[in-house]
């Protein structure tokens, strides 16, 4: 089964742009399972969980706005939450879905958690993959070197064994994955640029990533004030699942997330950082058994 490639035109503070997503499954079927991906990553790495639940949902998965065939901002102070949140509720507008299952990987999970607090959110059940209010601070400033460094630049690759080679250094917490998989992961990330292959994102994405660390921590802080708040305004089943390697949502506050708000259920998924990817049956298998679970 193959995806219909679809956009929906968004607005921003400065103008009107365009999100591309992919559809799967039964187009009149009123379950609908949105999968976001994370910061630098594209819709497409949900086609094997879309393809594994696409005859029980119509599966969307959004190209967040800067990202893989969605259109890029004219003003890049606005890649941040507010506007991705924006985005997605255009998004739920357009496909017609009163009510919807959620799958957020690390951002995506950011977004969702700020959708299913809101009063009134569709959101019914939430999957909140390697992410929660609270980050750790080493991994945080690991990860945000990596966009400053890494994403926020132009950088070429001289063919596309190259670019291969990168995203499975970069990425390897994702845990052991074979060469035909990060081919996978590679595929919708770059794109020729005449020479070679070049990332298929806007660099400007990391522009918060590029502030001097201590304005970093000041507004890691304030987020996570204000995470924790709609974190604990989620009313609806909710699902965390952790890397047990993960060096950015901890243990401690993973398990705090069982505690508050919508009292989480955790699942930790061995020998994998952040984040699972949710290529292998066995980990599909852990977001199928929640999202289709009578409890």
């Amino acid at each position: 089964m193959t995806p219909r490639q679809k956009e929906v035109q968004c607005l921003s503070p400065a103008g009107l742009h365009r999100m591309a997503y992919a559809e799967w499954g039964d187009p009149a079927n009123p379950k609908v399972l949105v999968c976001v991906h994370g910061f630098s990553r594209m819709g497409s790495d949900f086609d094997e969980l879309a393809q594994a639940l696409c005859h029980e949902y119509r599966v969307v998965c959004p190209d967040v706005v800067g990202r893989g065939r969605s259109e890029w901002l004219s003003d890049p102070k606005s890649y941040q939450v507010p506007q991705y949140v924006a985005d997605m509720v255009t998004l739920l507008a357009r496909v017609d879905a009163r009510s919807v299952h959620w799958f957020g990987t690390s951002m995506g999970g950011l977004i969702g958690m700020a959708v299913a607090s809101l009063p009134g959110s569709p959101i019914e059940r939430l999957v909140l993959n390697d992410i929660g209010p609270s980050v750790d601070p080493a991994g945080l400033q690991r990860i945000a070197s990596y966009h400053a460094n890494h994403v926020g630049k132009s950088l070429h690759f001289a063919d596309f064994a190259a670019a291969v080679d990168f995203i499975a250094t970069h990425f390897a917490p994702f845990g052991r994955l074979s060469w035909t998989q990060w081919e996978r992961l590679t595929r919708d990330a770059v794109k020729p640029d005449g020479s070679g292959f070049a990332f298929r994102h806007d660099a400007r994405i990391a522009l918060p990533f590029t502030a001097p660390l201590e304005e970093q921590t000041a507004a890691s802080k304030v987020g996570e004030l204000a995470m924790w708040k709609a974190f604990d305004a989620i009313r609806c089943p909710t699902l965390v699942v952790r890397g047990a390697l993960s060096d950015l949502l901890t243990r401690e506050a993973a398990r705090e997330m069982t505690r508050r708000g919508p009292r989480a259920r955790l699942v930790e998924v061995p020998d994998v950082g952040h984040a699972p990817p949710f290529l292998a049956p066995d980990q599909i298998a852990i977001a199928t058994e929640f999202l289709l679970g009578a409890g």
